[in-house]
């Protein structure tokens, strides 16, 4: 399996997914993957006691556990930042699905996408699911992934990247900053932005659309290029490992420096 883009579906209830359903669903919901696939054994299929679904040029497994997920008392406490209901969620659940493509995806978004796509169509198929963990970073209510999982397939930069990572605010002395938690496993890194000429909603649309950009184009910003907007704003990025946030590779991001 791919590491990296692993996910769980965590369930009130253990119980085992109809896949011939979820295969049905996810037809319904993204009628595109079929068109994408070539010849007939390329189409989504599944059997109901089948744990894969083959979407796309992908294979994705879908194995279901008896047990909720260990507990990762950072995970839940930056989750109840949005979602307040998520630590009574990560405390009753008693089962959870592990979801993830087969084998090491060339291009993680590739496999983000569809893996997000299957994921909608559990969560439709199985009133038991109560949230999902995405790459060991960040949860999300069921009924968010529900709906926006709709989007996986939208052209950039429409497609539902805040499923995948949580952008949280910090002060470091008199400036702003704000960390990502969940773009390393596309890039191997996350952003560290730090600002004293920002406003919080500013910064974080920053910080999204940078997040966004590297999804999409994989790690194309370099150690001590400077990025902006306009020709007129200037942010240093260095790669660097995070002072703030326990040695961390981070693309440390900065709008004020010294030539």
């Amino acid at each position: 399996m791919s590491s990296s883009l692993l996910a769980f579906v965590l369930l009130d209830d253990p119980v085992t997914p109809d896949m011939s359903a979820v295969a049905k669903v996810l037809r319904a919901r993204h009628p595109e993957l079929a068109t994408e696939a070539t010849g007939e054994e390329r189409a989504q299929q599944a059997q109901a006691n089948s744990p894969l679904i083959r979407c796309g040029n992908e294979l994705v497994a879908v194995m279901p556990m008896p047990a909720p997920i260990p507990h990762d008392q950072g995970l839940w406490a930056r989750a109840a930042t949005n979602w307040p209901e998520s630590k009574a969620v990560a405390g009753r659940h008693r089962g959870h699905l592990i979801v993830s493509t087969l084998g090491k995806s060339e291009q993680p978004l590739v496999s983000a996408r569809i893996t997000t796509a299957v994921i909608g169509a559990l969560i439709a198929t199985m009133p038991e699911a109560c949230g999902v963990v995405w790459a060991g970073r960040v949860a999300r209510p069921a009924e968010l992934w529900l709906e926006t999982s709709r989007d996986a397939f939208a052209p950039f930069p429409d497609y539902p990247f805040t499923l995948w990572v949580d952008i949280l605010p910090f002060r470091s002395g008199a400036r702003i900053g704000a960390v990502t938690m969940g773009l390393s496993a596309f890039v191997g890194r996350e952003i560290e932005f730090v600002t004293a000429k920002l406003t919080l909603p500013a910064l974080f649309d920053k910080v999204a659309g940078l997040a966004a950009y590297l999804i999409e184009h994989g790690s194309v910003v370099k150690d001590g290029d400077t990025i902006g907007a306009s020709a007129s704003e200037r942010i240093l990025v260095r790669h660097q490992d995070s002072e703030a946030f326990g040695g961390m590779p981070v693309f440390y991001c900065v709008d004020e420096f010294v030539q």
